[in-house]
């Protein structure tokens, strides 16, 4: 490749796709983590969720997705959706020709870093925890720690409506993590994209139920982290110069309603997001 070609695949933007709005959660932190770099992401609104729907059927949409992403010219695409990470990276992989990246490996890595009983928890939606990603992820990693999946539906639509403190999201929190009591349990991994939003009440009550010393892992973190390794040792990354990179909101129905919540999603104002068709 020549010097032209990779400064112009530097400047390309990065792809993100999630079903809806939690993998905003992502592009915050990959805001954070890579202030230069422009991001494209897609919501599929349309769709959404994929936590209740087979792996055959979430493969699909994703790559639907994915080759959207592609048509705008990203560089690197990264799957912004527990779900989709746990059935279709490899799909995806094999049918395009650039990088793509999910969000199980980056929070189990930190998961396995993070424990010393070598006993971890894993909140997420039905799909993800029915897929095994976690368990596999983990163990692929350390053959000595055990993981617990523990799905949590609730959580999404209390994010989505904004119920991210008070008794309400409290006692749903407390419901999901009760069965991990007195399971020697020191890491908790929040397995979906939308849970970062309630981590203040996750993480209190997961200390009262689990113990004060329990850890939790923000897998959307780990993912920007993951990311950013990937595109500074591959020589991708984008050089800062001048003005901070831009977010790109893209999705598959619904824009208006999108738009008033995304930006409680990525912690600042969300710009009018554009739809298209998948």
């Amino acid at each position: 490749m020549s010097e032209r070609d990779a400064a112009l695949l530097r400047r390309a933007p990065l792809g993100v796709f999630d079903s809806g709005l939690g993998g905003l959660t992502v592009v915050r932190a990959l805001r954070e983590a890579l202030p230069a770099e422009d991001i494209v992401y897609l919501g599929d609104t349309a769709r959404v969720p994929y936590g209740t729907k087979g792996p055959d059927t979430v493969t699909r949409y994703a790559l639907g997705c994915a080759k959207h992403l592609v048509r705008r010219g990203v560089k690197a695409i990264v799957i912004a959706c527990n779900t989709a990470s746990a059935v279709a990276p490899d799909r995806l992989r094999v049918e395009l020709d650039l990088p793509v990246l999910g969000v199980i490996d980056p929070g189990a890595r930190a998961a396995v870093e993070a424990t010393r009983s070598f006993k971890v928890a894993v909140l997420a939606t039905s799909g993800t925890i029915a897929s095994g990603a976690y368990p596999r992820a983990v163990a692929a990693l350390s053959t000595r720690v055990e993981t617990l999946g523990q799905a949590a539906p609730l959580l999404v639509p209390l994010a989505e409506e904004g119920w991210t403190e008070g008794e309400v999201p409290r006692l749903a929190a407390r419901r999901y993590l009760e069965p991990l009591a007195h399971r020697g349990v020191d890491v908790v991994v929040l397995g979906c994209t939308h849970y970062p939003l309630l981590r203040d009440v996750i993480e209190g009550e997961a200390r009262v139920l689990l113990g004060p010393d329990v850890r939790v892992v923000d897998s959307a973190r780990a993912t920007a982290e993951d990311v950013s390794s990937f595109l500074r040792d591959r020589g991708l990354a984008r050089t800062p110069e001048g003005a901070p990179g831009q977010t790109h909101l893209l999705v598959s129905d619904l824009p208006r309603t999108f738009d008033e919540v995304a930006s409680r999603f990525l912690g600042a104002p969300a710009g009018p997001a554009e739809l298209v068709d998948l």
